[in-house]
């Protein structure tokens, strides 16, 4: 019997679009390659506490909600791939080093043949590697946005797997060799291939398969003020139903239950689901946030955004 590959996936649950293209991969292997051993490992669970709160909820969510131009800056500020040797990124990548010590003690454990990291921080990690154990496993990025930004850009990356030929494009403009793009697409699960009947979905929702759906999403987290949105589509005289996402975020599907309590018939308030692919199905448009994984999602249901 031959040795299987062992193949390990990396992901940081800041949002939910980076874990979500990590279990698409490890779905599809599970599904079509038997001959390679997948784990995942989301390096949010391998820090401190209060490290997981910075990164995944007080240096992310709420920025994003109370703060949007300062996270514009940010996001600006950090775009410039600078020397691998400035004084920032070796602090940066000291205080990652130290949080994320045990899983990296790990990987080296397993000792994979391949790594595939779909957000930009394991692959420093993964290239840290190299001071303890001799060189480190071949290392990959999975670009999950249809944007490049210059924080996927990392040294010594044996490859990365870009959206389409525009993210390649951006790759090859930051000096990134064609050798190591491949453009493949954003990883989203399998279930998102398959043919399901809008008729049968939009009833198991409770609704009328006839008249318009929309479908309001606000992301893993809940981002938006898709509660008022609602009100306004329900209240402007249109024939149409709505289906509102709440995601994680429970003071937003609180607002979302009591819009669907004035309008019971025609709007329905969902909290995080594990089974988008049938309420995509049964809309006929969805108004959301351009997410590299739920534009891809979209793109393979059909459902225009």
């Amino acid at each position: 019997m031959s040795k299987k590959i062992k193949l390990v996936l990396l992901s940081v649950s800041a949002g939910t679009g980076h874990v979500r293209a990590a279990q698409a991969l490890e779905a599809c292997a599970a599904l079509q390659f038997p001959e390679i051993e997948v784990m995942h490992f989301d390096v949010m669970d391998y820090v401190p506490n209060v490290s997981r709160k910075i990164y995944t909820e007080w240096g992310f969510k709420d920025i994003v909600i109370h703060l949007p131009a300062l996270w514009g800056y940010m996001y600006k500020k950090s775009d410039p791939v600078k020397s691998n040797e400035s004084l920032s990124k070796r602090i940066r990548l000291f205080i990652q080093k130290l949080n994320a010590k045990k899983l990296l003690s790990e990987i080296q454990n397993i000792s994979p043949d391949i790594i595939i990291s779909t957000h930009f921080l394991p692959p420093e990690l993964v290239f840290e590697m190299r001071n303890n154990k001799g060189a480190p496993p071949p290392s990959w990025v999975q670009v999950t946005d249809f944007d490049l930004h210059g924080l996927w850009v990392q040294e010594f990356t044996k490859g990365y797997f870009a959206a389409n030929d525009e993210v390649a494009h951006r790759m090859r403009a930051r000096g990134i060799s064609p050798h190591k793009i491949n453009i493949t697409g954003i990883p989203i699960m399998p279930v998102f291939a398959q043919k399901l009947s809008k008729k049968e979905c939009a009833q198991d929702l409770g609704l009328d398969p006839e008249i318009p759906i929309v479908l309001l999403m606000s992301g893993g987290i809940g981002v938006g003020d898709i509660a008022s949105l609602s009100s306004s589509l329900l209240n402007s005289g249109m024939e149409l139903q709505v289906i509102a996402v709440a995601g994680k975020n429970a003071d937003l599907l609180a607002k979302l239950k009591k819009v669907e309590q004035k309008f019971p018939e025609v709007m329905k308030a969902i909290g995080y689901t594990s089974t988008i692919e049938r309420i995509m199905t049964a809309s006929d448009i969805a108004i959301t946030k351009p997410g590299g994984l739920t534009s891809s999602e979209c793109l393979a249901m059909g459902l225009p955004m």
